[in-house]
This record gives C-alpha cells, sequence and structure tokens, in this order.
C-alpha cells in the first residue's frame, strides 16, 4: 500500500531517472564527429561587393581569393565550390550542404554575371556497375597460379648482352 510520503519519493525518484537518461543522451552527442568545410566557401557579404559590369578578375581575386576551378572550355568562367560534410562510420562522407558559385567574364576580364548553385540543382549521375570485356584476359586459376614459375632468377640477372633498343655498335 503506498502513502503519501512513499509517492513523493516514487516522483522523485522517476524525476531523477528521466534527468539522468536526458543528461547521457546529450553527452552522447559530444562524441559526434563535427562538420568539415571543404573548397573555398564564397561569404555572401563579399559576393554583395562584386558588380557586374565594373569588378575585373584582379577585384574578384584580391576579395575572395583563386577560384576553386575554370570551367574546362571558358577560361572566362570561375567555379568557387565548397561543401559541408560530416564523417560517417564506414561510408563516405555525408554532404550537408553545398555551393558553387559561378563567376562569368567577359573576354576583357570584366564580371557579367554572378551565380549561385547548391546541392538542390545539381544532377544525379548513375554510375554504371558493368566491366569492359577485354580480350586474352581470361587466364585460368592454374594459369593464374603457376603462370610465374621459371620467370625469376631468385640470384638476379644473369649477363647476356643488351637487350632491346637500338643495336650495338659495331666498331
Amino acid at each position: 500500500m503506498l502513502t503519501a510520503g512513499s509517492t513523493g519519493s516514487l516522483c522523485q525518484c522517476r524525476c531523477f531517472l528521466l534527468l539522468a537518461a536526458s543528461l547521457a543522451l546529450v553527452g552522447c552527442s559530444v562524441f559526434e564527429p563535427q562538420p568539415q568545410l571543404r573548397g573555398n566557401r564564397v561569404d555572401a557579404d563579399q559576393l554583395k561587393e562584386l558588380v557586374p559590369g565594373t569588378s575585373t578578375r584582379a577585384d574578384v581575386t584580391a576579395l575572395i581569393g583563386s577560384p576553386t576551378a575554370r570551367a574546362t572550355f571558358d577560361d572566362n568562367t570561375w567555379l568557387y565550390v565548397s561543401e559541408v560534410t560530416r564523417p560517417r562510420i564506414a561510408q563516405t562522407q555525408g554532404v550537408i550542404s553545398q555551393d558553387v558559385t559561378v563567376l562569368t567574364f567577359d573576354d576583357q576580364g570584366i564580371l557579367q554575371d554572378v551565380k549561385k548553385l547548391n546541392q538542390d540543382d545539381s544532377v544525379r549521375v548513375s554510375v554504371v556497375a558493368r566491366t569492359t570485356p577485354s580480350p586474352g584476359t581470361e587466364a585460368s586459376f592454374l594459369q593464374q597460379l603457376f603462370g610465374n614459375i621459371g620467370r625469376f632468377n631468385a640470384f638476379g640477372p644473369t649477363p647476356q648482352g643488351p637487350t632491346g633498343g637500338a643495336p650495338a655498335p659495331a666498331y
């Protein structure tokens, strides 16, 4: 039978257990890996200082640094790529956010356009898991196992004269 005194201590015990469980869960987040910034993140305030039509390549380089990459077939397009990742156990890095800033210049080096892209603008690429067959590589297990017997000399190379290349000069 429960009395008024035992009900109060039971409530205190439950509160204490709830508090202890909460602290234990909060403590686990201390061991969570921290996000890692990769690449060259462009700050929004820095982008506001760039004015299309007046800013030059030198202005851009002085303000936000060298680009991460230039477009493959167009040196007038600069790409600043950044991504925030978090390590995951036994997997590749988990991407939290991904940003690309595209700056386009004219032939005189004047900034023409600033475009911000994020992970929503990306295109998924499917990887094909096939292998390309190549003739001559169908060696059996035994051929692979015994294929190198006799090819190597334990005592080093034997002197046989020149091998391959141009013929030896005749004196």
